[in-house]
């Protein structure tokens, strides 16, 4: 085995960590978590209990990012004299463990510049994810139960905060949709490259005669309405209807017209609220998702008013995103960046950041290429 150059692999990985801190910028990075501990730190942050969260919310994640590129810079910065020191003492374990080290290293660092790539106008927002069931029938139903609980599984091991706003079930089992936030800076950004077709293929558990089935269940991702927004939503432009919250099988959920949907007429957008206790609670939801599915909506038109100037740019985001294959070999795969893994179980269980990762550097890409 040839001997690894070390100093050469030092300098590189400085080189890419310096081009994160350009992007991250930790002394601006500072002063924003400066500005939130004293707004959370004001005696009357919790009268406005929404405000206060978000508030929270950001420090935290900020707080931890600030942590991270600190003290990977320090870790960096030590490898030199750490490679001086063993090859002064001749200690083969000590040069073993500065290569584990770099190898640590090299790993945070691509996992950290993930995050410099999320750049776009919204992606810093938390995010409202909507599955729906699709062709297949019980299947399709039961495929969306599954990625809810896939993406709720993801949002756990990280420690995101996720609230589920509306359920619709299915007669026979599983869901026709579910509408659900998840409470993190950047969840849109992340999240977004999820949004397309999921296609589930195995045998079906709901078939007596064991046969093959294959199913779809759509995935979209908008970013969450911000009280600096401006989405005008006129009242006679909207429908507002009230009924019965309901549980799986019809099973009632509340004994009062509770749940909310509201139509807005000229799009034709309906948002459905029934998790909340309260009928104002949930019109206050369903409106707030509205205005996010209406900001998303005009980001798009204006996006593509600027691609019909720009000419023809094909979109390489197909309809089946990904594939889950459960029968006749186990394996997941995403049909655009090729990313794909043989345990499926474990991505259904929540462990997605291979393909998030990957989803975000192809975007990433396929931006460039149309902007070249």
């Amino acid at each position: 085995m040839a001997a690894r150059d070390l100093d050469a692999e030092i300098a590189e990985l400085s080189e890419t960590l310096a081009g994160i801190e350009q992007v991250l910028e930790p002394d601006k990075l500072a002063e924003r978590v400066t500005d939130l501990e004293e707004q959370a730190a004001s005696p009357d942050l919790w009268d406005d209990v929404e405000k206060a969260q978000q508030v929270t919310s950001q420090l935290s994640y900020r707080q931890a990012e600030l942590r991270k590129v600190t003290e990977l810079r320090q870790r960096v910065d030590d490898l030199p004299v750490m490679v001086e020191l063993g090859r002064d003492e001749g200690d083969p374990d000590a040069m073993a463990e500065v290569e584990r080290e770099i190898d640590d290293l090299r790993k945070t660092v691509a996992d950290l510049e993930i995050r410099t790539l999320l750049s776009g106008e919204y992606d810093e927002r938390e995010a409202v994810v909507t599955i729906r069931a699709g062709a297949g029938g019980v299947d399709a139903a039961d495929f969306a139960d599954m990625l809810l609980r896939m993406y709720l599984r993801w949002a756990e091991r990280h420690g995101y905060k996720t609230e589920v706003l509306d359920t619709s079930y299915a007669e026979e089992a599983g869901l026709k949709s579910a509408t659900f936030e998840v409470k993190a800076p950047f969840a849109f950004g992340t999240l977004s490259v999820e949004a397309g077709t999921h296609r589930l293929v195995r045998i079906s558990p709901f078939d007596n005669q064991g046969r093959r089935q294959t199913s779809f269940a759509a995935v979209e991702v908008i970013p969450l309405i911000e009280q600096t927004d401006h989405v005008e939503v006129p009242e006679n432009d909207i429908r507002v209807d009230v009924f019965r919250s309901s549980g799986p099988g019809g099973q009632s959920v509340n004994t009062t017209d509770s749940a909310v949907r509201i139509t807005h007429q000229p799009t034709g957008i309906v948002v459905s609220m029934q998790n909340e206790k309260s009928q104002i609670q949930n019109r206050a939801a369903a409106m707030r998702v509205l205005q996010s599915k209406l900001l998303l909506l005009q980001r798009e038109q204006e996006q593509a008013q600027k691609k019909e100037m720009a000419g023809d740019v094909k979109a390489s985001w197909g309809d089946q995103m990904r594939s889950y294959v459960l029968h006749p070999y186990q394996m997941v795969k995403d049909l655009r960046t090729e990313h794909e893994v043989g345990n499926p179980q474990a991505v259904l269980d929540g462990d997605i950041d291979g393909f998030l990762e990957s989803g975000i550097r192809w975007r990433k890409h396929e931006q460039a290429k149309a902007q070249a």
